[in-house]
């Protein structure tokens, strides 16, 4: 599942949430810190695992 970074705008604070696709596209997201829906979703990292070996 994807992995969301969010920025807190009431208590400047960072957090992290799993969601799937249908969740993050539906979901009002709340800050776990103070509550607040004044959030704003960051860039986050991406990486893939695979089973082949790069030459």
């Amino acid at each position: 599942m994807p992995h969301y970074d969010f920025f807190c705008h009431a208590c400047q604070k960072t957090f992290s949430k799993i969601l799937t696709i249908a969740e993050h596209g539906k979901e009002k997201i709340k800050c776990p810190h103070c509550g607040s829906n004044k959030v704003e979703q960051r860039w986050a990292d991406f990486f893939a695992v695979t089973s082949k070996k790069s030459a």
